[in-house]
């Protein structure tokens, strides 16, 4: 059966326009039955007889992890258990096979020491490839890995510490600090649009480039269950060409600057449950990729799940882009609650004419939202307009549907800015929805197809 799923998968996009919405979700169905699980063998791997001490701030516990995640590889897989207790430690590289299980009552606390986390690893920075700071947590070309247990991960980033390096006052940086602004970003951007090659892509501590908390990058079939993961540098967890992965039962706090809490990047057979996200911009970002570097993989998102999530803080609950030049498809949300006053926007997909890419199949279902401060659903086709960049590639965004969706306060319903000129937005569908306390009713411009039944404004039936 699982050698036919993908199939019917295929099938089922391939006649998507005249699929019904029930249909949609049946597809849904399909995707999480092909969903690879991981496994491991019983062995365990405590960090105890590794050498490890609890406790101690001034003693790393990066060695004995690392020869625990070794001795477990090498013994065909397992369990590197963390026992109760507060470890500091370096950066940790995981391996395949290996399950690190953070227990409850424990604390894998990383240290700020930039130096740690050198030398640089190949990863990605905001959709463009190069080597970079070692993110906390990494794996590269690994198969059946995860992060599990009751415990806490907190990267221990703060204004003082990681944050201000995003060159915002607001976050810590003062005059005469390193500034990625004038630093490291730019010249990644310069080498995006220049297509310099990868391997001359690197950047350390004066790139000012923070790492992620957690990033996979070309694995395949991973797991992160139930634990808490705090103050991240940069993105919170960042799977990149990472197919069948699984994200459950999982809190997400991180207040800096750029700490979406979840971000696939062209990853295939993606589940998101039962999480809680309080976070300083997107709860879950879904990507594939920035402009020049996107278009040379072409390797879009697909097939992902999010549901029974709770969202608090951040600029966006489910959001598709702004990195999504590769393109994406089918998304599949429902059960989900959010609210906050400094929640910005529900659903939201951003992109331009310089990221591009084709973005379609979006369902969405019985979500409620408290409070939001712009809009429960924002599309917007002219994201970053003063971005220096080759404009010649359109995006698209077709096929987007919200059922059920409820909401209590914010500025608009439904916000949708098209390309000028064109009409590049198609075949939005609200059914069943109920937005109160709007302050501006609706905008809508570059769309068309767009069609309302049972939508209500304060309470108005909305009529376009």
């Amino acid at each position: 059966m699982t050698r036919i799923l993908p199939f019917l998968i295929i099938f089922l996009v391939t006649f998507l326009p005249s699929c019904t919405y029930g249909d949609r979700w049946k597809m849904a169905t399909e995707i999480e039955k092909s969903i690879l699980h991981t496994s491991f063998p019983a062995d365990t791997f405590n960090i105890l007889k590794f050498g490890a001490v609890a406790g101690d701030t001034s003693y790393l516990n990066t060695a004995a992890i690392e020869a625990a995640i070794l001795s477990c590889n090498s013994s065909g897989g397992g369990v590197v258990y963390i026992p109760a207790g507060t470890w500091h430690t370096g950066p940790v590289t995981l391996l395949s096979n290996v399950n690190l299980h953070v227990s409850e009552n424990a604390t894998l606390l990383f240290s700020t020491d930039i130096e740690l986390y050198l030398p640089p690893v190949l990863t990605r920075w905001e959709g463009m490839d190069c080597y970079n700071i070692h993110p906390l947590i990494y794996a590269f070309d690994a198969t059946n890995i995860a992060i599990t247990g009751k415990g806490t991960i907190d990267g221990q980033a703060s204004n003082e510490k990681w944050w201000w390096m995003n060159g915002n006052p607001v976050y810590g940086w003062r005059e005469g600090m390193n500034n990625q602004k004038i630093s490291g970003r730019q010249q990644l951007l310069a080498h995006e649009q220049n297509q310099t090659p990868v391997e001359e892509r690197r950047f350390g501590i004066e790139g000012a480039l923070r790492p992620q908390l957690v990033n996979f990058n070309n694995c395949n079939t991973v797991l992160i269950e139930d634990l808490t993961l705090r103050n991240s540098p940069f993105w919170v967890i960042h799977p990149v060409r990472t197919d069948n992965f699984i994200l459950r039962g999982v809190t997400i706090i991180s207040a800096g600057p750029n700490s979406d809490g979840c971000d696939p990047e062209s990853c295939n057979e993606v589940l998101i449950e039962n999480c809680f996200f309080d976070t300083g911009d997107d709860c879950i970002a879904i990507k594939s990729g920035r402009n020049n570097d996107g278009r040379r993989w072409s390797i879009p998102s697909r097939n992902i799940i999010v549901r029974n999530c709770r969202m608090a803080d951040g600029h966006g609950g489910v959001v598709i882009g702004s990195e999504i030049s590769g393109g994406f498809s089918n998304l599949f949300v429902e059960d989900c609650e959010m609210d906050s006053p400094e929640l910005l926007r529900v659903i939201r997909i951003k992109t331009s004419d310089c990221r591009g890419g084709v973005v379609e199949n979006v369902n969405v279902r019985n979500v409620k939202v408290g409070k939001c401060s712009e809009a429960v659903l924002k599309i917007n086709l002219m994201y970053e307009p003063g971005e220096e960049c080759n404009r010649s590639f359109p995006p698209f965004v077709r096929d987007v549907t919200l059922e059920n969706v409820t909401s209590e306060e914010s500025r608009y319903g439904v916000y949708i800015v098209g390309l000028d000129g064109s009409v590049n937005v198609s075949g939005i569908s609200l059914r069943n929805c109920s937005f109160n306390g709007v302050q501006e009713g609706t905008s809508i411009t570059g769309a068309e197809d767009v069609k309302l039944k049972k939508v209500f404004i304060n309470g108005k039936k909305l009529k376009l």
